[in-house]
């Protein structure tokens, strides 16, 4: 539905704010190709994709956003999270790791997660994230540093650390258009006129009307920044039951995105005077 366009959650920034940065070319990173028969209604929204992936890894290396997300996990749609993240995109040259995946983030809201801090950087830390909570949680716990994919660090997440960022939803969003491309029962329309925050949105909607057991979702919705082009939410839904709502299964939303602001090693160091680990 078009409620989701004008959500209240996604509130507007101050008029006249201008998110774009200079553009800073670096070498490219392989991108396989997109399927060139147009013989499915996924077709162009995968072309879109892979096109999207490789302007994210030709020209973006950094950026810094909040993030908006809520998932369905352990039986219940949680509350909306806020987080201020910073991500540094990976980038390799030949066969070389230049620049290691790196992820900061500062939880906003709810206030029982409030300055809960995280910190991941790919190759470092043994493989472990660092993080120490929020709220009154915080006052008492020791930073802890805890393996991604494990348990504690799980708790309450549909995903991992390491999946998160821009990037990585491009690559999932291409992941399930390939494999839903094998099968037919799906429709994809392209609505315009969307808006993120006041910013003029192309909104991709794929539906699959029928439950099979090789579909993720339902309805999926991905809003694509015009003048960025890339994908600032993302929002899929289950099959409702006869009369109800599609429920949802998660939804992210990137607010406030600011490219190529130049993050340095310091923005992901749990020794940063700013943080507070």
């Amino acid at each position: 539905g078009g409620s989701l366009v004008t959500s209240p959650l996604l509130a507007q920034e101050k008029p006249g704010e201008h998110l774009t940065q200079p553009v800073i070319h670096v070498a490219k990173n392989d991108v396989p190709q997109a399927p060139i028969q147009p013989n499915h209604p996924l077709d162009p929204a995968l072309r879109i994709a892979y096109a999207s992936l490789q302007h994210l890894r030709s020209n973006i290396n950094d950026y810094s956003a909040i993030l908006i997300k809520r998932e369905f996990v352990n039986g219940a749609v949680s509350e909306y999270e806020y987080m201020g993240v910073k991500v540094r995109n990976r980038k390799v040259s030949g066969n070389n790791l230049v620049t290691p995946f790196s992820v900061y983030m500062t939880f906003l809201k709810p206030a029982a997660m409030k300055g809960r801090e995280v910190i991941y950087v790919e190759n470092a830390n043994k493989g472990k994230l660092v993080a120490h909570e929020g709220g009154m949680k915080g006052r008492f716990l020791p930073t802890v540093d805890l393996d991604p994919t494990g348990m504690l660090a799980m708790r309450g997440q549909r995903y991992p650390i390491t999946d998160i960022g821009i990037e990585n939803l491009v690559v999932k969003l291409i992941e399930k258009g390939e494999r839903d491309r094998k099968h037919g029962e799906c429709t994809v329309d392209f609505i315009q006129g969307a808006k993120i925050s006041g910013r003029d949105c192309t909104v991709l909607s794929v539906k699959h009307p029928v439950q099979r057991p090789y579909f993720d979702f339902h309805h999926a919705q991905v809003f694509i920044d015009n003048e960025l082009q890339i994908p600032v939410r993302y929002a899929a839904y289950s099959w409702p039951t006869a009369g109800e709502k599609a429920p949802l299964l998660e939804e992210y939303t990137y607010q406030n995105i600011k490219l190529n602001v130049g993050l340095t090693d310091a923005d992901f160091d749990r020794d940063n005077p700013n943080y507070s680990f």
